[in-house]
Formats: structure tokens, sequence, C-alpha cells
């Protein structure tokens, strides 16, 4: 499988990494949750080349995950928000973040942590079933076709 071909997966990981599944993509994101916006915010965060970095921020633009927005006149420069469908990637974010907590971090723990500002508590989220309310576990998955499957011979085609 090709790195291009990703998004014609007939697998909603594999569409999912054709969006987000770089290094430099998620470190942008990771930016983007606390609030920089700016090119030159991100490039003096991540010390990438502007090429890497511009790149990146063409393909979240393009994806829907981010939009340009102006913010000065003359010139006219622009600055990068989050959209819906980028801050539906939170819970990814953070799902990725406490796992880094948990297994990476020093023993000092967490380098950063997250209030959540309608409790004040430390953020410490879990999956849920919806339905039902109990934590979700891998171990008490099932898993079945659901109706956008398509056979990998079929997947070739498209």
């Amino acid at each position: 499988m090709r790195w291009r071909d990703l998004k014609n997966e007939s697998c909603s990981l594999a569409r999912s990494l054709s969006v987000i599944g770089d290094r430099w993509t998620l470190m942008i994101l990771r930016d983007c949750f606390v609030g920089l916006r700016r090119f030159e915010q991100f490039e003096a965060s991540l010390g990438i080349t502007r090429h890497v970095l511009a790149d990146r921020l063409k393909k979240l633009v393009d994806e829907g995950v981010l939009k340009k927005v102006p913010y000065g006149e003359a010139p006219v420069r622009e600055e990068y928000r989050l959209t819906e469908r980028g801050f539906d990637l939170y819970p990814v974010m953070l799902s990725i973040v406490q796992w880094g907590d948990r297994h990476m971090a020093d023993e000092r723990g967490a380098p950063i942590v997250r209030r959540h500002a309608n409790c004040g508590h430390i953020v410490r989220g879990k999956m849920v079933c919806a339905d039902c309310g109990e934590d979700l576990d891998p171990r008490d998955m099932s898993v079945e076709t659901g109706p956008g499957f398509v056979e990998a011979k079929e997947n070739q085609a498209r």
C-alpha cells in the first residue's frame, strides 16, 4: 500500500492517516490546540523548514481541518484556525497525549496538564459507550463490516 493511496482504502484509520498521519502534521495540530495560529509561530515552535511547514498547512487547509483567516491589511496576512473538522480531532490528540503521559513520561510525570475550565479538575479523558456508558475496552469489542466497506479488489479499481 502506497502512502498516497491511503485515502482510497476501505478503512477509516487509513483514510484518517492520509490527512493526519505525518509527524509534522500532528505537531502542527498540537500547536493549534494550545493557541498558535500564525506561520511564524509554528515555524519557531517546530523548527522545521518553511517548505515543509507550508506543505503541511496547505494540506490541512485543503482537507478542511484548518482555515485561513485574514488578520492584517497592509500587507494582507493570514492565520490558521481550526475548523469544526479540526476541533473534532481533539479527542484523538488528547488520547495520544495521555498515552504519552502514561508510557513515555519520565519519573517527574506529565510535562503539561490540561485543566477543565468548567469544573477545575485536571483532565483525564476516557472513552465510554455512548449508549450504555460503560468504559470501552478493546477486549470487549467485536468488529463487523459496515455499509461503507469495499472489498480490496474493488478498492483498487477506484
